[in-house]
């Protein structure tokens, strides 16, 4: 994120590390959410008393101090670049900094901080959305460690984590050192787009959420449109998700209209619920899943 703030001072980017995961822990601890696991960050924000509202204003967000805490997200950007901005905007309300108006770039040049504060509130949200601990532990139920994943694997635990896929690489190789800049530019040769392709068969536009038998704790989120890929023995109880075919990798669905379900699979019966919203929302972000737009 760049924002419009003050002109750049030299960092120390090691201490500033440091800081934004110890700021990290803090806001987990004080929502009461444990350390590892993929959370939703719009949750973590009402759990810390600040407001989340998307906006159709052309930009990547904005965070207003006065006279309450409040986060405003482009409904514009796909979800998982919202969660990311959502993640800064609260890093700058943790770090007690003023109202803040992020401009809408490219996310390469976005995770390219140019200033002490903005890296830091990039940091922070990185540590709060991916913990290391929780990162090792979600490749190591997929069989594999972040070093030796392939494209497929880093793509389900970025699904989990509600983050996008260069993302999750990005912060593997740059903010925490489990994987060298060799593996990241390689795996950075696939993209969502070509994954999609070579899971379904199909190179549409729409965005894809895999959901693996080792998805754990965060709920399914998604927006109208998206296609929803399922393990094979996946129990749906969800009306606004339409079954569209199956694939080898699993069972595809599409969210068709918005709601909140629930889908099961394993003999375990390993559960999450499923929760839908409009495109291009506008409104709180609490109220996103509501099926009647007028509520």
């Amino acid at each position: 994120m760049t924002s419009l703030r003050s002109p750049a001072r030299p960092m120390d980017k090691r201490a500033l590390t440091q800081t934004a995961i110890r700021a990290s822990i803090k806001a987990r601890t004080k929502a009461g959410l444990d350390l590892m696991s993929p959370i939703c960050v719009f949750d973590l924000c009402e759990r810390l008393g600040v407001i989340v509202r998307f906006t159709d204003i052309n930009m990547e967000g904005m965070y207003d101090r006065t006279p309450k805490p409040r986060i405003h997200l482009s409904s514009l950007r796909p979800l998982p670049r919202r969660v990311f901005t959502c993640g800064h905007e609260l890093g700058h309300h943790e770090f007690g900094h003023g109202s803040t108006i992020d401009e809408m770039q490219e996310e390469a040049e976005a995770l390219k901080a140019d200033s002490p504060d903005e890296f830091l509130v990039n940091s922070f949200s990185a540590f709060t959305l991916m913990p290391i601990i929780g990162l090792r532990g979600a490749f190591a139920r997929r069989g594999c460690a972040a070093a030796t994943a392939d494209e497929l694997q880093m793509f389900a635990v970025a699904c989990n984590f509600g983050v996008g896929y260069a993302t999750l690489i990005s912060h593997l190789a740059y903010g925490v050192g489990e994987i060298s800049i060799a593996r990241a530019r390689q795996l950075l040769k696939a993209s969502p787009k070509s994954i999609r392709c070579r899971l379904i068969g199909d190179a549409g536009a729409d965005p894809l959420v895999l959901v693996d038998t080792h998805w754990v704790m965060r709920a399914i989120d998604a927006e109208m449109k998206t296609t929803i890929l399922l393990p094979h023995d996946a129990r749906v109880d969800a009306s606004m998700l339409a079954a569209t075919g199956e694939c080898d990798e699993g069972l595809l669905f599409t969210a068709t209209s918005p709601g909140i379900g629930r889908v099961e699979w394993g003999q375990s019966g390993q559960s999450a619920f499923v929760r839908v919203s409009r495109q291009n929302y506008v409104g709180l972000a609490r109220y996103r899943h509501l099926e009647d737009a007028d509520v």
